[in-house]
């Protein structure tokens, strides 16, 4: 019954060498290779030595579901500097996240997931499939009060990895209910929204597609400018030069009201013809000369997003099913610090209850079938 795959990810999840486990169990690099790999198999004693250093309970390694986050399903965002121990660790975070899920999907009717498939080739195939997905989920042509509450309104959780924020950007793991790891590193709320749009338009535009190429890294920015900042909205409000010069303030005013950094509005206004070639350049050398290449001076003006989704559902399963933290640790076969490590921030007060402005509609599957799994 033991599933070595499920070693490797526990191992991973700690960012652990082989080496470092086999030490803390006493058996040698080998040895905890062959079990990961099947070509082994550990004695019971060993088994709860090997739950004991990773965390989990003996029976996490009993599992024999095949993990559907793998580097050929996610749209993985890393950077250049990304470590391959970095990368691993976030995939198997990621699916501990997912198993998760799984436990809100058990016993709760979440809302629909409704994230519509385009194959787009060309830039007006882009910016069509942004303008027929703003029209099907109702925002018109103004403004994204928040780009995380969308997102969590179409049926994904939110979430972030801390541990590695440093080294990935972004992440979205196209599930049946799908979730995106957005980048606290990033001072700037505008970039993070950015972030999320880029996700969502992978998860849109790139369903069974191997992302993280130049090609569709800029076909997701394109649609998320286009989602962002409709072409239709940028040719009406759009602060044009006055007298050929870069209208910094009616640019700034811009950015409060689309909440869309200054760098991106310009790039957008070059994309859509707004700007000239040589406007576009001043306008960059400018935002450099200001100290506004990363973070601009507006951004502690609009408020970081928050999501809400996970932490709402969380609420639920404690105040309306009896759920608590050990029972759900129990439930995925983990230990109860896992269980707050991924939490993190979401975990909701005691008390706190879904209230009637939810993002999503959460219902017990006790009134839908009559038993909670």
């Amino acid at each position: 019954m033991f599933n070595g795959t499920n070693l490797r990810l526990a191992r991973l999840y700690h960012e652990l060498s082989l080496e470092q486990v086999a030490e803390k169990v006493e058996k040698t690099r080998q040895y905890v290779q062959r079990l990961e790999s099947g070509s082994a198999t550990p004695s019971p004693e060993l088994i709860n030595k090997l739950a004991e250093v990773l965390r989990v309970k003996p029976a996490f390694f009993e599992g024999q579901e095949h993990s559907p986050v793998n580097e050929e399903i996610v749209h993985f965002r890393k950077r250049a500097s990304t470590r391959m121990s970095t990368k691993l660790s976030t995939l198997a975070k990621a699916e501990f996240y997912r198993r998760f899920i799984d436990v809100f999907e058990d016993n709760l009717n979440l809302s629909p997931v409704r994230f519509p498939e385009f194959r787009v080739h060309t830039q007006e195939d882009i910016e069509r499939a942004a303008e027929k997905c703003r029209i099907e989920w109702g925002l018109g042509f103004g403004p994204i009060e928040n780009m995380t509450r969308l997102a969590e309104k179409l049926g994904a959780f939110v979430t972030s990895f801390d541990s590695v924020s440093d080294e990935v950007d972004a992440l979205s793991v196209p599930l049946r209910r799908p979730f995106i790891v957005r980048n606290t590193a990033k001072n700037s709320p505008c970039r993070q929204r950015f972030d999320i749009a880029h996700e969502v338009a992978h998860l849109i535009l790139h369903e069974g597609i191997s992302t993280g190429d130049r090609l569709t890294e800029s076909q997701a920015n394109r649609f998320a400018s286009a989602l962002l900042l409709p072409r239709t909205s940028m040719a009406k409000y759009f602060p044009r030069p006055v007298g050929g010069r870069i209208n910094w303030q009616g640019l700034s005013q811009f950015k409060l009201t689309w909440k869309v950094s200054k760098a991106a509005i310009v790039y957008r206004a070059h994309q859509l013809g707004l700007l000239t070639d040589e406007q576009y350049r001043t306008a960059f050398m400018g935002l450099k000369r200001k100290g506004e290449a990363i973070d601009e001076k507006e951004d502690y003006l609009i408020p970081h997003e928050r999501p809400e989704l996970f932490r709402r559902a969380l609420s639920f399963l404690f105040e309306e099913l009896g759920y608590d933290p050990q029972r759900i640790a129990d439930e995925m076969d983990i230990e109860v610090d896992i269980f707050y490590e991924l939490v993190g921030d979401d975990l909701p007060a005691v008390h706190e209850l879904p209230g009637s402005g939810d993002v999503v509609s959460l219902q017990s599957y006790r009134t839908l079938r009559g038993k909670i799994h």
